[in-house]
């Protein structure tokens, strides 16, 4: 059975992005429908995957992470608006291939991704 699953790294500290909700939403028709919503633990991992079993199908998904949230919770001042609240990211997904990792770097002025293993 396929999974996805995330996991956050702070740059600008040189540490884990603890406590991060992420919210994962399947694309349809220009839709979003909530697929999940995790909280990113100490290591900036989510406990369980956001997809796995019958829900892990192909199509295109958004996973969005509230990163102003989390600088904030560690005291950096941010601009209003902050240049960086919730980043979105979206993806395909092949359910062909039996897991996808969706790792995100952050800053409070940039980010980057990759599909990890």
């Amino acid at each position: 059975m396929g999974r996805l699953t995330t996991h956050v790294l702070d740059a600008a500290h040189g540490c884990p992005g603890s406590g991060i909700t992420v919210t994962l939403f399947r694309v349809e028709d220009q839709q979003l429908t909530r697929v999940a919503i995790r909280q990113t633990n100490a290591d900036g991992r989510c406990d369980q995957p956001l997809l796995e079993g019958d829900d892990y199908r192909s199509g295109v998904y958004q996973l969005h992470f509230q990163a102003g949230d989390y600088y904030r919770r560690r005291g950096v001042t941010l601009g209003e608006p902050a240049f960086l609240d919730e980043v979105v990211l979206r993806f395909g997904i092949d359910a062909g291939q039996d897991h996808y990792h969706v790792p995100l770097l952050i800053s409070p002025y940039s980010y980057s991704t990759y599909r990890g293993s």
